[in-house]
């Protein structure tokens, strides 16, 4: 009996040795999938499909998993990453085996004039070494054209249309709504021009607002048709023209759009897809498996370009760059916002790398947290003391707290349409007393001092409380006005008589004295690495961000890998999996633009200026 179970054990513990055998091997296959990756083969002669998903952004917003898992899923990307555009267009001009360069619009949705800008850069750049550039479009609107533009052939579907309508901004205003709510917002703040909480204390846009607003709107529209007619070789004034007349250009045309915008020289030719397909595979040969033109996509020549970059390593020293975009949050904050412990984070490290010899910090940003600005101003000031540079290159919007991160800068650069400035601070309040009256909710109690019972919501706000915000929000527009002079060297009224929250066009900002160049982010590049007296060509661009473990990528890689896997079988996944964040209601995203802000001390340094 005994020899019976001795055997039995051994059998047992056999078979579970064998198991769990096949469960390493199956782990490790699971594993080694993840993180094999697999390089595509890129032809001898191939054209860059250019085809930008939705906005074309600085940051993506986000964590990586949820990126893949809607790329895994077949969703569109409302977002494309601006610098791999850029990236792939720059690597593209001096590689033979790109031949030419596809500008496929159809599904671009906008990005502000100075994104476009940088990417037009690279497109003339790669148009000037000789080779064509091609663009498409079923239609051209106002961003997709201003792009489409700077190719040497510009194709219209026969159905199509170009529609340029200049810049407009309009606000929703709610003060009528809140009174009829029995809401009351509670305002403090310092400057004439800033108008962020105008739309909870006004119900039409105040003339200080109106007056700045068409200052940098006019400035973008002058900016967009002198762009535009350089690049097509027009008069300054046919795109002027053009809009104006297009209604009756129309009419006189019976509707037929793409013969308009033939006539009047913004487009090469009136084509099909089809018609376009055939021109491409004459140039650059034909593709027999996909049964199109050789092409290759962004995303797999950057996997080629930078794998070889990765086998050419020279140990050059580095420029660091630093994306600082979206709203300034307190704490860590994720990708496509600005936290201001993340990115005072990101900052550090590059103080402490001792490669990184001088520091770009890219901004597009309308502010945020004041709070979260001062920290990050705190590590820039840090670094500048080990005797590192620091240029700031100046997005679509770097406004309030994102100009409050700029000011200590040893140079400033901006596009001419750059938003910049609102120099001023803002805080509120909402209290809901009458709200709860409007229902029959009244609110009565006793406390131990005069304080007690000033901060609630359910209560009018009290007058030493009211007069307590009234004097923190003036010490922080002086903190303001304070750090800027010191970065600007100025004065502090030199610096409060364009300060008041007034935002500025790039070209103004740099007529006042906010700004110091005009350019864009390859400019500020050059000036960071002459700061730091390195040699053109002698030192490598490298992109700081928050890197990921190697556990976390081959975790982020299995996650990834199993979705596949089970939308392989079909099987549907639960739509709780993907959080879309489009947000259509203008009221919804209003309330979710304030919920965010959560500081402690609740001093905004916010500019809410956005064009469309």
């Amino acid at each position: 009996m005994r020899a019976f179970f001795g055997a039995l054990w051994r059998g047992l513990d056999g078979l579970r040795k064998f198991l769990h055998l096949v469960l390493l091997l199956l782990i490790f296959g699971i594993v080694v999938g993840a993180l094999r990756s697999t390089i595509p083969v890129l032809p001898e002669k191939a054209a860059l499909v250019i085809r930008p998903q939705g906005q074309i952004v600085e940051q993506l917003t986000g964590d990586p998993f949820e990126r893949a898992l809607e790329k895994v899923q077949g969703s569109l990307r409302s977002e494309t990453l601006l610098w791999d555009l850029t990236d792939a267009i720059d690597a593209a001009r001096d590689d033979d085996r790109i031949q030419a360069l596809v500008l496929d619009l159809d599904r671009f949705t906008g990005a502000g004039q100075p994104t476009m800008q940088e990417l037009t850069a690279s497109i003339d750049a790669f148009r000037a070494s000789g080779k064509k550039v091609i663009a498409q479009g079923s239609v051209f609107l106002q961003a997709p054209y201003y792009i489409a533009a700077h190719a040497d052939e510009i194709y219209l579907d026969p159905l199509g249309f170009v529609l340029i309508d200049g810049y407009d901004r309009y606000v929703m205003y709610y003060k009528d709504a809140l009174d009829k709510l029995g809401v009351d917002m509670n305002v403090f703040r310092v400057g004439a021009y800033k108008s962020a909480v105008e739309p909870f204390t006004r119900s039409d846009m105040s003339p200080e607002d109106r007056e700045e607003s068409l200052a940098y709107l006019g400035a973008m529209w002058q900016g967009y048709q002198a762009d535009v007619a350089r690049a097509r070789k027009l008069a300054p004034g046919d795109i002027a023209k053009y809009v104006d007349g297009l209604a009756g250009g129309i009419a006189a045309q019976k509707g037929d759009g793409a013969k308009l915008a033939l006539e009047a020289k913004l487009i090469t030719g009136i084509r099909t897809s089809i018609d376009v397909e055939r021109e491409l595979t004459e140039l650059v040969g034909e593709d027999s498996d996909e049964e199109s033109y050789r092409q290759v996509g962004v995303d797999d020549y950057l996997r080629v370009v930078n794998a070889e970059a990765k086998l050419r390593g020279d140990g050059k020293p580095l420029v660091g760059v630093i994306v600082v975009a979206g709203e300034m949050l307190d704490g860590d904050q994720p990708s496509g916002t600005v936290g201001g412990e993340s990115t005072a984070r990101l900052i550090r490290e590059a103080r402490l790398d001792e490669d990184v010899k001088a520091l770009v910090l890219r901004i597009d940003s309308p502010g945020g947290s004041m709070f979260a600005a001062e920290q990050i101003h705190r590590e820039i000031e840090a670094l500048k003391a080990e005797g590192k540079p620091v240029v700031v290159s100046m997005g679509d919007l770097a406004a309030s707290g994102g100009y409050y991160v700029a000011a200590p800068a040893d140079e400033i650069w901006a596009r001419p349409t750059t938003i910049t400035g609102s120099i001023g601070i803002f805080a509120t309040i909402p209290t809901l007393d009458r709200s709860f009256g409007k229902i029959g909710i009244g609110v009565d109690g006793v406390g131990t001092t005069v304080w007690s019972g000033q901060l609630r919501l359910d209560r009018p706000i009290g007058k030493e409380a009211g007069e307590f915000m009234q004097a923190t929000i003036e010490h922080g527009y002086e903190t303001f006005l304070a750090r800027v002079a010191q970065g600007r060297g100025k004065t502090r009224d030199e610096v409060d008589s364009i300060a008041q929250g007034r935002v500025w066009a790039g070209v103004d900002a740099k007529r006042v004295g906010l700004v110091d160049h005009l350019g864009g982010f390859e400019d500020a590049v050059g000036a960071a690495a002459a700061l730091a007296k390195l040699d053109k060509d002698a030192y490598d661009l490298e992109f700081i961000g928050p890197q990921m473990s190697w556990a976390q990528e081959l975790a982020l890689q299995v996650k990834t890998k199993a979705v596949q896997a089970v939308a392989g079988l079909g099987i549907r996944l639960p739509p709780a999996l993907v959080q879309v964040a489009q947000q259509l209601d203008p009221l919804a995203a209003e309330v979710a633009r304030w919920s965010r802000l959560q500081s402690a001390n609740h001093l905004y340094a916010y500019c809410l200026c956005s064009v469309r």
